[in-house]
């Protein structure tokens, strides 16, 4: 862990760290104890002070340096990543990409400005609104995109002057303890710190009434219970809560690229990321033809080894997630569905599952509603767009949502109707720094990336400056202010 600037052991209970293509422990890691969770918060409390008077350039300069550092140990933390969380190497790599490119994204808005001057009242007089940083802000990061997933919420917080909280998740944390000497190099003393363990950990963070803001990536339910624990100190929660996105397929499509966008869009990161299409709309004109080409693009992928470069997919996370989805693929069956291709066990080592294929579902499945988390791609016929889009706002989940079609006239109708944080056209998943990323409805509140991501760690402070000290005329007495209205029909001044 890395407390005050110095990298320690935790405290508490070991958590075993698997490597889930072979179920083997890869090395345990100790949990911060609850003295030692309270020792982070001062310690970004103390730094705070300092850190909030940092000129934004040289902050800017720390957080450049930190994107050239993941840079140059970009394959390290590949591998690692690769290790203790099953992803394909390849995907990894890619990852540290984004994960540099983000913090250099923000270390230059983070210099651009600090807020702005708005029309005064009167003569002599100047208005500003004056962006702020909260203080010490908690990020509790999840497993499917450890350092990525941190940056979005690192880079902009620290951009804006808050000090940082970083709780990995138990199932990876070590590619952000790799990390963890290079932040104490980097950055001064305090500014951020590394507590790890379980859920009792990012219970005492956000319980604090001294963390003013909680920046959540995970499930419903946890979110839910961070709101709820945050409300007894009023702090702020930035919520990021997955989602059961749906991707819609219009009759115009080049059906090749549309399938293979499809078949990506499904099982990237084995379908293990909160905007993965986990519910397919196809009209009905094309509907046979596409889900005879996507189910013949799903066999041809490689799942096996994550270290190998020539696989697709690889394991679930844990052993827990799979009987997860393989529990709701058996009552989708029971429910009359028909599973084409996959949902079966790929190896008896490892948690792989081969990538499903589902027809015959509807909303009355647990399949259709609930966040899967896994490579299952259920596919429903539709008559037109206008179901498919009814169909998908009728989901409590509103993060991302997926359309392949070249006509203009349904761009514009699904871009006004879907109920989503993002909207993709014929390019899925695709994310740019510069724009935001959430969700509506259950998915979650605020926003990361983009401008938006840079405000949701900012307060804004109305200040006020009359630049001559001199008597106003709406003072007491009111009995002159009152006869000065009455003689005049305005108030004075």
């Amino acid at each position: 862990m890395l407390i005050d600037g110095q990298i320690v052991e935790g405290q508490g209970a070991p958590v075993a760290v698997v490597n889930p293509a072979t179920e083997e422990t890869i090395t345990e890691v100790n949990s911060a104890t609850a003295d030692q969770v309270e020792a982070a918060i001062l310690s970004a409390k103390n730094a705070f002070r300092d850190w909030k008077r940092t000129p934004a350039p040289e902050r800017a300069e720390m957080l450049h340096s930190f994107a050239e550092w993941i840079t140059a140990n970009a394959d390290s933390l590949a591998v690692t990543l690769t290790r203790e969380g099953g992803k394909p190497l390849v995907e990894n790599r890619d990852e540290m990409g984004w994960s540099a490119s983000c913090l250099g994204f923000y270390a230059e808005l983070g210099r651009m400005e600090r807020g702005r001057v708005i029309p005064s009242g009167e003569a002599g007089q100047l208005n500003l609104v004056v962006k702020e940083p909260f203080g010490p802000v908690a990020a509790i990061v999840p497993w499917n995109y450890p350092i990525l997933l941190l940056m979005w919420k690192l880079a902009p917080a620290l951009a804006a002057g808050n000090t940082v909280i970083v709780k990995p998740s138990p199932y990876t944390p070590l590619s952000t303890l790799e990390m963890c000497e290079a932040m104490a190099k980097l950055f001064p003393s305090g500014v951020l710190n590394v507590v790890t363990g379980e859920a009792e950990v990012g219970r005492t963070l956000v319980a604090s009434p001294d963390v003013p803001l909680i920046a959540f990536t995970g499930s419903v339910e946890t979110g839910r219970n961070v709101m709820r624990s945050a409300a007894d100190t009023l702090k702020k929660v930035h919520l990021e809560l997955g989602g059961k996105d749906a991707f819609i397929v219009c009759e115009d499509v080049q059906l090749e690229v549309a399938a293979k966008g499809a078949v990506w869009a499904a099982y990237l990161n084995t379908g293990q990321v909160c905007t993965s299409a986990e519910r397919f709309y196809v009209l009905g004109d094309i509907y046979d033809d596409f889900v005879e080409a996507f189910m013949s693009e799903t066999q041809k992928l490689v799942v096996g080894d994550p270290m190998d470069d020539a696989t697709d997919v690889g394991p679930l996370v844990r052993g827990v997630q799979r009987d997860r989805v393989e529990a709701q693929l058996a009552a989708a069956r029971g429910a009359g569905a028909r599973v084409l291709v996959g949902g079966d066990r790929s190896s008896d080592r490892g948690y792989f599952l081969n990538p499903a294929v589902v027809v015959d579902v509807d909303e009355s499945m647990d399949l259709f509603r609930e966040e899967t988390f896994g490579p299952v791609a259920p596919i429903a016929r539709v008559s037109s767009l206008d179901e498919a889009i009814e169909r998908t706002n009728s989901s409590d989940y509103g993060l991302g949502a997926n359309v392949y079609t070249l006509r203009l006239d349904y761009m514009l109708k699904a871009m006004e109707e879907i109920e989503a944080g993002t909207v993709w056209f014929n390019d899925p998943l695709t994310d740019n720094e510069a724009a935001p990323f959430g969700g509506m409805k259950a998915s979650g509140n605020g926003r990361e990336l983009g401008p938006e991501g840079l405000e949701d760690f900012r307060q804004a402070k109305h200040v006020h400056i009359d630049t001559k000290m001199d008597m106003k005329s709406w003072w007491y007495p009111y009995k002159e202010y009152v006869r000065h209205q009455a003689e005049h029909g305005t108030a004075p001044g």
